[in-house]
């Protein structure tokens, strides 16, 4: 993957997360302009919606905390690595069971963009672990700055009582999300890196829209994917050709219902990638 240039006017800020603020805003921009993300402006989701945009988000954050976990000691990572307030995982697999059954592992398959996504993630955790920084903070900030307007969203738009199947926008250990961001920006905020480690952050934080875009665009293509080509609670097995990644899904009515979460998932990742209010 070619990398994306920081710019020195970029740079004028001294804290990392402000800088990673200025390089992303081309990429907020072009994240809210497309198809999907405007579709996502109607507020319409349906059941069949949430459990497709569950399983992308299952193995983005199984990876993403997995390799978080393994460099948990690093020098880069430790400032900002908050299991019991942050993680997503398990939250994830308790939505997942609670839509599709015990068995939801061996029902779906993703996007091939989802997958390029994991191996970045693990790539980086092997050779740079330092660049967590970026999807980590962008991530998980994103979470709970939009997770709450969207899980009340979810919850409307689908009639669901109490929360349930909606873990993964609850964050129980977290009892002040401002305060919270405040807590984690100021940790990351001092994280010593040089010049060269800061400029790869940067650069890997606009890489990770780029990312995203390449899920939404996958996305796309499943608009033209009729009821009767996808099996019960799955994503076809034809957009995710040889190197797709078999996890929990849904089944999709029709293209209009499709393109609903598809929005909401744009919607998420683009909150999860800087859309937000620090």
């Amino acid at each position: 993957m070619e990398k994306c240039p920081v710019t020195a006017e970029q740079l004028t800020d001294s804290d990392l997360s402000e800088q990673i603020k200025n390089v992303t805003k081309d990429s907020h921009i072009r994240a809210e302009n497309t198809e999907i993300m405007l579709s996502f402006q109607k507020g319409q989701v349906t059941l069949p919606q949430y459990k497709l945009l569950l399983s992308s988000l299952y193995e983005i954050y199984r990876t993403l905390e997995e390799e978080m976990d393994r460099n948990c000691n690093h020098p880069s990572v430790a400032p900002i690595y908050f299991p019991a307030e942050l993680s997503r995982l398990e939250s994830i697999e308790k939505d997942l069971e609670y839509f599709c059954g015990q068995d939801w592992r061996e029902k779906i398959v993703v996007p091939a963009a989802t997958k390029r996504y994991s191996h970045r993630l693990r790539q980086i955790g092997r050779e740079n672990p330092e660049y967590l920084l970026a999807h980590a903070y962008t991530r998980y900030l994103g979470d709970l700055s939009g997770g709450q307007v969207l899980g009340r969203i979810a919850q409307k738009s689908m009639g669901l009582k109490s929360g349930e199947g909606l873990s993964f926008f609850a964050f129980p250990g977290v009892s002040s999300p401002n305060l919270f961001k405040q807590l984690y920006r100021s940790r990351m905020n001092s994280v010593e890196l040089t010049m060269e480690e800061k400029n790869g952050v940067l650069e890997e934080a606009v890489r990770a829209f780029e990312l995203n875009i390449q899920v939404f665009e996958d996305l796309q293509k499943m608009l033209s994917i009729t009821e009767n080509e996808l099996p019960s609670c799955s994503v076809n097995a034809k957009l995710a050709n040889t190197s797709s990644l078999n996890i929990p899904g849904t089944k999709i009515n029709s293209s209009p219902l499709l393109r609903m979460v598809l929005g909401l998932f744009v919607a998420l990742a683009t909150v999860s990638m800087g859309i937000y209010v620090f």
